[in-house]
């Protein structure tokens, strides 16, 4: 009889212990746990150590408050000019109300997963293909914002919204490939004509230079033979003024000087005749000797001390003047 009161009071003490036990709660950094009272939520648990009422109160849910990420599945897009892609992406979201999350929504991954995909094709939908591979962080943004505004009656922050790939058909990448290639040939040949083209313009511009620079060179050229037959000329006068003062006061040196001059010249001129090869002219050399000589003699009376003139010839005794034969 007694033995069976002990067991019946251990019972009854092990099961005090379990229900006290069961009133204490510990709840871990990054978690809230929620209170429900007969099946009603009244409270939210925050981390650290809590005590529940007996039979009253227990734990409904566990929830995490930590920023998790979740996988979107790939999926077919068309886009705007009925192009199809295969899309993938990434969402990482954030409870921030425990109640909320657990009795606002049944399974609140699964419910976020379909409404970015659900999202994503909406706004993919609406680009075209190009504007689509060419502004990611655009998607990105609108995704986040429409997503989050649809999940903050679940007491959820979505955080961002990540597409990790566009993978458009085969044939469509093939196409996009060449369409590549023409555009940078394109590119090239510009180039190529550009370069060309400014090598004609430097072309042009150094023979512009050159020819400037031969003008100048002309010129330059035509100013000092202009000075030097300017300075022939005066040299001339000067001797032609010498040479009409000595014919002026008698001089018979000054006219052999003129027959000897118009004579050599004569002779060059029949020399440089083309049609003439060999010229045979006997000449007394005696005579145009004697007229250089006079020339001599007309410089040094200009220029010189007059040398002694010789005695006079008898009146009446005429000059001989030597004569060439032809």
């Amino acid at each position: 009889m007694y033995g069976g009161f002990e067991a019946f009071g251990l019972l009854l003490i092990v099961l005090a212990a379990a229900v006290l036990w069961s009133t204490v709660k510990v709840v871990p950094q990054g978690f809230n746990y929620t209170v429900e009272s007969f099946g009603r939520f009244t409270r939210t648990l925050m981390p650290g150590l809590h005590f529940l009422v007996p039979i009253v109160e227990r734990v409904g849910h566990h929830v995490n408050v930590k920023e998790q990420v979740i996988d979107i599945p790939s999926q077919d897009v068309i886009t705007r000019d009925n192009a199809m892609v295969r899309v993938d992406g990434v969402a990482f979201f954030q409870v921030l109300n425990a109640a909320k999350s657990a009795y606002e929504v049944d399974n609140l991954e699964h419910a976020t997963v379909n409404l970015t995909m659900t999202n994503i094709r909406t706004v993919m939908g609406s680009m075209d293909l190009d504007e689509l591979l060419s502004n990611r962080d655009k998607i990105n943004a609108q995704l986040l914002h429409v997503v989050d505004a649809a999940t903050e009656s679940w007491g959820v922050k979505v955080t961002r919204i990540e597409i990790k790939d566009i993978a458009p058909p085969r044939d469509l990448i093939d196409s996009m490939a060449r369409q590549m290639k023409a555009e940078r040939e394109k590119r090239a040949q510009i180039l190529e004509s550009e370069g060309l083209r400014q090598a004609a313009i430097l072309k042009a511009e150094g023979e512009k230079q050159a020819v400037v620079l031969e003008a100048e060179g002309r010129r330059e050229a035509a100013f000092k033979d202009a000075e030097a037959r300017e300075r022939a000329a005066e040299a001339e006068a000067t001797a032609t003024t010498l040479v009409s003062n000595a014919i002026a006061s008698g001089s018979v040196q000054a006219i052999n000087y003129f027959v000897a001059n118009n004579y050599v010249k004569a002779l060059e001129a029949l020399a440089s005749a083309p049609n003439q090869k060999v010229i045979l002219m006997p000449l007394e050399a005696s005579s145009v000797i004697g007229s250089l000589a006079g020339l001599a003699q007309i410089t040094g009376e200009a220029f010189g001390p007059k040398p002694p003139q010789p005695p006079a010839a008898p009146a009446g005794r005429a000059t001989s003047v030597p004569s060439s034969k032809t």
